[in-house]
């Protein structure tokens, strides 16, 4: 059984997580994860009662039920390094006895699905559709810091996809994770888009946008859009689900993620008033969790 010293797992004086400010009692097995901190009260107006409101940082969480099912929605954020310290600490919460700094005996199953936006990267992709990560990419390394890596990753993607962009050896190597199929097929149903998704590290350079600096590669979109790999070609970026995917199936947890599409990067077209298509991806994504 591991024990876990002060310095490694660290825990507030009031017996709550360090990051998150959250005790055991106050998380929900099925978790909603945005990026926006406002966006939690978004989701949560939706709830039919409340139990508690946390917030410390960029990371706020509501906790409530939605027609009899508890759900906790939490911010995390923007960026994978985020996704860290969010995944490590709601596993912590279900899986270590915090009083005793020990592993539990038995581990506790979480369900986590990601609502975001996201930038479409095919042409015919419609701004406003929802679109489901069936694969993720990782542009920012974080999944090679972990042990066992290897055996939630789709190992042959990884290698067509550097060979295919001439990957630079000073970038982080990508890594590739599916998400929950049970999740998916359950969250997806037949109205959402389901495709592969990178999540970058940045939203300028790492996602191929040129402002007054240029890019080490400056076709990389070009190649990213006209890259496949069997019958999968990448749909999309946005900057989490990867680390979501990697860190959810090594622990042994259900996750996936969803975007509404609010821009297309091929065609080069944006719709910024996408809060409608916002509302119904969440009562979508409640109603199914």
């Amino acid at each position: 059984m591991k024990t876990f010293s002060e310095s490694e797992l660290i825990i507030n004086a009031d017996g709550s997580i360090f990051h998150l400010h959250l005790k055991p009692e106050q998380l929900a097995s099925k978790i909603i994860l945005v990026g926006d901190p406002n966006r939690v009260e978004t989701v949560a107006s939706f709830f039919d009662s409340r139990e508690c409101e946390v917030a410390n940082r960029e990371f706020r969480t509501i906790t409530g039920t939605y027609k009899g099912k508890r759900i906790a929605v939490l911010s995390t954020g923007i960026g994978t390094d985020n996704i860290d310290i969010v995944l490590n600490e709601l596993d912590a919460l279900v899986n270590i006895d915090l009083k005793n700094r020990t592993e539990k005996n038995t581990c506790t199953q979480l369900e986590i699905v990601r609502i975001g936006t996201c930038g479409g990267m095919q042409p015919d992709i419609p701004l406003g559709s929802f679109l489901a990560s069936e694969l993720s990419v990782g542009f920012d390394g974080l999944l090679n810091f972990y042990a066992e890596r290897d055996s939630v990753c789709n190992l042959a993607f990884e290698e067509a996809f550097k060979k295919y962009l001439n990957w630079s050896p000073l970038k982080a190597s990508p890594y590739v994770v599916a998400a929950d199929k049970e999740l998916l097929e359950r969250i997806t149903q037949n109205d959402m888009i389901r495709g592969v998704t990178i999540s970058a590290n940045g939203f300028y350079g790492p996602q191929g946008r040129v402002l007054r600096l240029n890019l080490d590669d400056m076709q990389i979109n070009d190649k990213i859009e006209s890259f496949r790999f069997g019958n999968y070609k990448i749909t999309n970026y946005e900057m989490e689900g990867s680390a979501i995917a990697g860190l959810a199936k090594l622990m042994g947890h259900k996750a996936m993620t969803v975007c509404c599409v609010i821009a297309n990067r091929r065609v080069k077209a944006t719709n910024t008033n996408y809060q409608p298509y916002i509302l119904e991806l969440i009562e979508k994504v409640l109603e199914r969790i």
